[in-house]
């Protein structure tokens, strides 16, 4: 490699290890002071709290690193315009081709290193700080995995076999309710439940109401619901999310579920979206340097700076808007995760053309 492509790989790097180091900073405080009062007024120990968001560094990482490496690509083309270094390189017979090496080189490192980072890191300092959060601050005693599911409320104990956050629906759902002695009073069991304006509806029921004798009163309606303390955002935050899982475990939960007759379909999409999500790294390289170079004006930081929020906002919102049709079963989940890659590809593999 040459000294000119090395000086553009040293460049890169520092500028992005500034931006990056800016950017969890940032993300940690505004996260702090949002979170912080529901700590205190839990009664947890700082040292937990301050554990919880140091917990939470990985995942910001891997979130906020390709932002990171399209802002250093822009600010150092940026900069080397601003000093006329790239009109003094290409007076001296040096192509943009001979640029672009070194950056895309830096955007698929950078696409490994989140990557692996995704999946080696951020499931175990993930699933830490949720358990910290759901138990220590919000006091749910349940169990955190995605089948099986077991919540204790008022009086009450529910056992969810799957439940499917695409759609908020859940499948194999009994709930029992106990009366103030802890005596069975009724339990009531349901193939599949969807909620709908705020309450559950359940079909396919089995409810037994126990009588003053000791017995039981058994029936078998088609459709019937029940005033519970659940709602899906709740059982989200139960569910052992993707994010706590690697690909391959993910990848088993899948076949399982599978297996077992039930739709896969958000967690298929969140696993085509562990490979399409660091790959994001390279396609901002891409259309970074393409930006930079074809329109190679003396523009410097700011620009390069307003360049890359104002691409990195427009791409979160198609990312998140993509997934979300994915999950809701809209869009294939290929197609729901590789959709804002192939947008932001296209016009910087145009651009360099």
């Amino acid at each position: 490699m040459q000294i000119i492509q090395k000086y553009v790989i040293q460049e890169v790097l520092k500028t992005f290890a500034i931006v990056l180091t800016v950017s969890v900073v940032i993300y940690l405080v505004v996260d702090f002071f949002e979170k912080i009062d529901n700590f205190f007024e839990a009664g947890v120990p700082m040292s937990q709290a301050l554990s919880f968001f140091v917990l939470r560094i990985p995942l910001i990482v891997s979130q906020v690193a390709p932002v990171g490496v399209l802002m250093a690509v822009l600010i150092v083309l940026g900069l080397m315009a601003r000093s006329n270094e790239l009109l003094a390189l290409q007076s001296g017979g040096i192509s943009k081709l001979y640029l672009l090496i070194p950056l895309q080189i830096i955007g698929l490192v950078f696409s490994l290193f989140v990557f692996f980072l995704a999946q080696i890191l951020v499931p175990i300092t993930m699933a830490q700080a949720n358990r910290i959060w759901e138990v220590k601050v919000h006091k749910r005693v349940s169990t955190f995995k995605q089948k099986d599911i077991w919540i204790k409320g008022p009086n009450a104990i529910y056992h969810i076999s799957y439940f499917n956050p695409g759609d908020e629906t859940i499948s194999g759902m009994t709930m029992n309710f106990f009366d103030d002695d802890f005596n069975l009073a009724r339990r009531i069991d349901a193939k599949r439940g969807v909620y709908r304006k705020g309450k559950w509806f359940f079909r396919d029921c089995v409810e037994q109401i126990r009588l003053k004798n000791g017995t039981y009163d058994i029936r078998y309606p088609d459709r019937c619901n029940a005033k519970i303390d659940l709602v899906p955002e709740d059982l989200k935050k139960v569910v052992k999310q993707s994010d706590e899982m690697s690909m391959h475990e993910l990848s088993d939960y899948i076949q399982k579920i599978k297996h077992e007759g039930y739709d896969p379909t958000p967690y298929q999409v969140d696993w085509h979206a562990k490979l399409a999500f660091p790959a994001v790294c390279l396609v901002m390289t891409v259309l970074g340097s393409a930006i930079a170079l074809r329109n190679p004006k003396q523009e410097g930081i700011a620009m390069g700076i307003a360049y890359g929020i104002g691409i990195s906002f427009c791409y979160w919102i198609i990312h998140a808007f993509c997934l979300s049709l994915g999950h809701s079963g809209l869009l294939p989940p290929f197609v729901a995760a590789w959709t804002a890659n192939i947008i932001f590809a296209i016009p910087g593999i145009a651009f360099l053309l």
